[in-house]
């Protein structure tokens, strides 16, 4: 009697453990990766952070999100591959980049498409952005869940840059992705794309003599250090799509579905008021640290570049264009 009891015992306690794997083997796959290119300084890094912690919190423990900052699991075209290969679960991606799986989402790179930064917020929320992201879900499977303000992009460079014809010739490196070249092309500069990690060396050692991005990221990379002129052009009004792998989605409730998308929209829209506030301080601080902040004509820049190009010639399409313009 007492041997049965053992033996039941030993089965039951098998059981458990296994059980108990099991158990651990699903805890195992609700751990997700969250990449994206940006320095841990800045606020695209501070609320992904946020955003793990809180979809944690919302799901009961069940999806530990870890975020891989500053090009730690690739470059940006490194990252945007990864979801489709299932190494990494969601990344922060300038629509430059998401473009490249589904053109007319890269309309917004267009230059000067955008008045300001409350502008591109309208659009976040507009049906034609709904309609061209869901164009690059369908064309993907993967999902984007929110809108992140980056910020408008300025020129930074050796020489002072006040009007377009200052931009013949310049050797500027852009980000390797097409959408950003129709600024500079159109002003007969020379674009060179260059991975974000490796611009600052560029500019140290005079592979390109100019750049632009947002004041914050012109901060956060320490840009101004090889670069003693910056001139507000405001060419392109910049953002981050927060994106889900297809695999991942696939796999969500609709109840996850929702604390996903409520808590990527919460971090998107914290970090555009804290970039639009540091970009309003960074003028003065930059003047302060010693450099030359040139306040161009914007719309002589927009007149030059419309007058050199128009949405079709790379291959965006013209309503989209003319809707967004039309965002009051």
């Amino acid at each position: 009697m007492q041997k049965r009891f053992a033996i039941k015992l030993i089965a039951a306690c098998a059981v458990a453990a296994g059980a108990m794997g099991t158990v651990g083997l699903a805890q195992a796959q609700t751990k997700l990766k969250w990449a994206h290119v940006y320095e841990t300084s800045e606020p695209f890094h501070k609320y992904s952070v946020w955003a793990g912690e809180e979809i944690k919190k919302r799901t009961n423990g069940k999806y530990e999100i870890q975020v891989f900052p500053a090009s730690s699991l690739g470059k940006e075209s490194d990252i945007n591959q990864g979801l489709t290969l299932g190494t990494v679960d969601i990344i922060l991606t300038g629509a430059s980049f998401a473009g490249n799986s589904y053109k007319p989402l890269a309309i917004t790179y267009f230059p000067f498409i955008f008045r300001d930064a409350e502008h591109q917020l309208k659009y976040a929320k507009s049906d034609v952005f709904r309609e061209l992201a869901k164009g690059y879900d369908d064309k993907t499977g993967n999902h984007i869940t929110a809108l992140n303000y980056y910020g408008a992009r300025h020129v930074t460079s050796n020489k002072p840059i006040t009007k377009p014809e200052d931009m013949k010739g310049l050797k500027i490196r852009v980000p390797d992705a097409p959408a950003y070249v129709a600024f500079p092309k159109s002003l007969g500069a020379n674009p060179t794309p260059i991975a974000f990690a490796e611009v600052y060396l560029a500019l140290q050692n005079g592979t390109v003599e100019a750049q632009e991005n947002p004041l914050p990221t012109i901060e956060a990379k320490k840009f101004y250090e090889v670069q003693k002129n910056i001139s507000l052009t405001g060419h392109i009004v910049d953002s981050l799509l927060t994106v889900v792998s297809g695999q991942l989605w696939g796999k969500l409730s609709a109840d996850e579905k929702k604390i996903f998308t409520d808590v990527m929209q919460e971090a998107a829209e914290k970090t555009g008021r804290e970039i639009i506030a540091s970009e309003a301080r960074l003028v003065e601080e930059f003047k302060k640290k010693g450099k030359n902040v040139i306040v161009v004509d914007k719309n002589a820049f927009r007149a030059e570049v419309l007058k050199n190009t128009k949405p079709a010639d790379h291959g965006y399409r013209q309503a989209d264009y003319d809707r967004i313009v039309n965002i009051k």
